[in-house]
């Protein structure tokens, strides 16, 4: 049920050993090289593993077995992409990295087919990268309903306003194409049927990437997040995706394979950092003793171990719900792991930190950034507190639709008749004239 095939197993391996003979030794110099370039420059190392990634052929590996003959289940492409997680940098040399795989998910299943000629095809080949403007400054993106910029017809074309942040590879060289999200002209008096997504070139004019914005002191590393206003932007009627009022309805199609790609890549990442704490314990003797032998040490290593197998189950039975229900069907485990797999990361890199010491502050152990991007993955994609409120909502949705003298799960107070019949039970009957 939740085995991957015979296919993932083999390219497991391949993965593995491509991570070993060219991700790891490479990650230092990227890092560098996002330091010293900057966040609007290319990085070679990169484009030189995409090359070697794609002669591999390991490469758009994200693409579903839905949608593609040579796509993959999620339950098989789970452990791969586990893998790639490892790094913070592989999946963009896999060409498995966001916001792409979900732009080029959203390209394949409601692109026309000039769409998918002009844009999904480069985009596989990796030849360009893409933007996701959603997310907006000035607004509660927690809540899509409240996003501000706006998509109005005017003839033939559409005339685009927004200020967008956190619009991840706007400041990539390679950047090409993003997919905005805004309210649609005039509204509809449905909430949900507000919101368009359309295709906006990034060399429209009225595109203005205003300004490069660090994770946490990063820029560029994983992601290059940035601030981008569209001015008055026309582009073609053509250039919106599905239909006027349709952006909901995308936005959740997008979304639910993006979240579990995301979680799948932070238990390999926690996979990667428990391992570098177990051998740092294992290097360290402060004042005479072993971390290895001290309680804390190991109670953190188990209790790490613990919350990383937890994870991974969940994430594999949302894979699978996914793979058989579909992705409204397991939006609940969706959303469970969404919120569990982020703060498990998130605490296992800080006992991390705390073990390295200062040294952990640093990235001289890739654990700052590793802290940085599981902390921003608690908000990326909807923060934990909406994925809560979903979660229970359905809880409580569920258990309304059942018995609760079949389940046990009865939550009223005793009937005056049943106190009485249970006193009456008790060993320790009333006195006569107690109540006198």
């Amino acid at each position: 049920m939740l085995q991957p095939s015979k296919r993932s197993a083999a390219l497991a391996e391949r993965i593995k050993a491509f991570m070993a003979e060219h991700i790891y030794p490479n990650e230092r110099q990227i890092y560098l090289d996002a330091e010293r370039l900057g966040p609007w420059a290319s990085y070679p190392q990169i484009e030189t593993l995409k090359a070697k990634a794609r002669e591999a052929g390991l490469w758009n590996l994200f693409l579903p077995a839905h949608e593609t003959p040579d796509g993959l289940s999620n339950v098989d492409y789970a452990p791969l992409c586990e893998i790639m997680g490892r790094s913070l940098l592989a999946a963009e040399a896999f060409n498995c990295s966001a916001p792409d795989t979900g732009n080029m998910e959203t390209l394949l299943r409601y692109g026309s087919e000039e769409q998918k000629e002009q844009w999904l095809k480069p985009l596989l080949n990796g030849e360009i990268r893409s933007g996701f403007a959603m997310t907006e400054p000035e607004e509660a993106s927690s809540d899509a309903t409240r996003i501000a910029s706006s998509i109005v017809r005017d003839g033939n074309d559409y005339i685009v306003n927004g200020r967008k942040w956190y619009t991840t590879n706007a400041t990539n060289p390679a950047c090409k194409i993003f997919i905005f999200m805004g309210r649609v002209q005039p509204e509809s008096d449905d909430p949900y049927r507000r919101q368009s997504m359309i295709l906006i070139p990034r060399d429209t004019p009225g595109v203005r990437v205003v300004r490069a914005l660090p994770v946490m002191g990063f820029y560029g590393v994983p992601d290059r997040a940035a601030e981008v206003v569209f001015d008055n932007v026309r582009v073609p009627a053509t250039n919106m995706l599905l239909g006027e009022g349709r952006g909901f309805e995308i936005a959740q199609g997008r979304l639910g394979p993006g979240r579990i790609h995301h979680c799948m890549r932070l238990i390999g990442l926690s996979e990667r950092v428990l391992e570098r704490m177990c051998r740092r314990a294992e290097l360290r003797t402060p004042f005479g003793r072993p971390l290895i032998e001290q309680t804390v040490t190991l109670e953190r290593i188990a209790e790490a171990r613990i919350m990383i197998e937890q994870a991974r189950l969940l994430t594999m039975k949302a894979a699978y719900m996914m793979d058989t229900v579909g992705n409204k069907e397991a939006r609940q485990e969706i959303a469970m792991i969404k919120v569990a797999a982020p703060r498990m990361a998130q605490q296992i890199i800080d006992w991390a930190i705390q073990m390295f010491g200062g040294g952990g502050t640093s990235n001289d152990h890739f654990l700052a950034a590793a802290f940085a991007n599981a902390r921003l993955l608690r908000l990326a994609d909807g923060p934990d507190e909406v994925h809560r409120n979903q979660i229970a909502k359905m809880e409580l949705k569920r258990l309304n639709g059942t018995d609760p003298a079949l389940t046990g799960g009865d939550a009223t107070v005793l009937t005056l008749a049943e106190a009485e019949h249970m006193n009456r039970d008790s060993l320790w009957p009333k006195p006569a004239g107690f109540d006198a």
